[in-house]
């Protein structure tokens, strides 16, 4: 798993991704995914940290009407193509590309386990975040 720039965190053994009902039927379906309008205009997999994965939540699926499920993916699973990168100038996010950055879809032999989330009184919740 290659990193990016100085400071740079160590890899972790799982990442997360938030994933809609929609994509996470599809990967069960087809046994993979190339994710959603983001990541296919970004060329890459949105991914967390499983301690990024509330405040991604509170900021960008507040709002959202739809079910959402937290994807656990082993790290290894996705080899070099896990690249971490600076986002907003301090925080290292995990980005899935694909074997050198060519946009692999995310498999789902990767996924370790798959839970549904709740919003309840304005926190989202699931075992996996406890």
């Amino acid at each position: 798993m290659a990193r990016e720039g100085d400071g740079k965190p160590e890899t972790e053994k799982y990442v997360y991704r938030i994933s809609t009902a929609k994509e996470w039927d599809e990967l069960q379906s087809n046994g993979f995914t190339f994710g959603g309008d983001l990541d296919n205009s970004t060329a890459c997999f949105h991914l967390s940290t499983l301690l990024q994965v509330q405040p991604t939540l509170q900021r960008f699926f507040k709002d959202v009407n739809e079910e959402l499920y937290l994807l656990q993916i082993d790290s290894n699973k996705l080899g070099d193509g896990l690249i971490y990168e600076v986002v907003e100038g301090n925080q290292w996010f995990p980005h899935f590309y694909g074997p050198s950055r060519s946009f692999a879809p995310l498999p789902l032999d990767a996924v370790t386990r798959t839970e549904k989330i709740t919003l309840s009184n304005g926190i989202f919740t699931c075992t996996l975040l406890h």
